[in-house]
């Protein structure tokens, strides 16, 4: 009964909220696409010819405004799910976590990468402490693995829930780039912890 009415709720709230009906009109997979395109109205990130890599890209609405934007430029979406294909990206299934993983992702790097972006979290255990702990570990090894790969003018993006290891990320971005940015984007529901990290230039 509990969970038929947590899903009655979910289903209420898809149909009021304006990101939803929105995606469908402009043809994005998810409406997380506005987070992304609120970020990069604020913050200049996405001109044509850039090159992106997307962490945790299912269902591929981040991946979709960055083809978009960046027109010809090079893109690689890597995700556990398997996704629709977005123009000529390429698209690596599999755990971002797992060293062949990011083996094979950096196969695919011939020069250096002017965006790495992730929209990955847990799968939430509805405690958010433990979330926020889970998915800022998703985000350090994300940044870990995006400062040996950018540009010295790259930008690195990723979700962070606010909470135990927040300040610990800032931190860290710090220790590795020039200017680290927090933005909760107006698409973010009220009601989440997630806030983004925008780092960019590297040290």
């Amino acid at each position: 009964m509990k969970k038929n009415k947590i899903s009655k709720n979910w289903v209420n709230k898809q149909r009021r909220d304006t990101y939803v009906r929105q995606s469908k009109v402009d043809g994005y997979r998810a409406r997380s696409a506005y987070k992304l395109i609120e970020i990069d109205e604020k913050f200049k990130i996405f001109k044509g010819g850039i090159s992106v890599i997307d962490i945790g890209a299912a269902p591929g609405s981040w991946s979709q405004y960055a083809a978009k934007v960046a027109k010809s430029g090079r893109l690689i979406s890597i995700d556990l799910k398997e996704m629709e294909p977005i123009g000529n990206t390429v698209q690596i299934q599999g755990d971002f976590t797992e060293e062949n993983i990011q083996d094979e992702i950096k196969k695919h790097v011939k020069t250096k990468i002017d965006v790495v972006m992730s929209d990955m979290a847990v799968n939430t255990t509805g405690i958010k402490n433990i979330d926020s702990i889970q998915t800022g570990e998703l985000c350090k090894e994300a940044m870990f693995f995006a400062k040996d790969l950018l540009t010295d003018k790259g930008y690195f993006i990723s979700k962070i829930f606010m909470g135990g290891t927040f300040n610990e990320i800032v931190a860290e971005g710090k220790k590795y780039f020039k200017e680290v940015k927090v933005f909760k984007p107006k698409s973010s529901r009220k009601d989440s912890k997630e806030s983004f990290i925008i780092c960019s230039s590297l040290r």
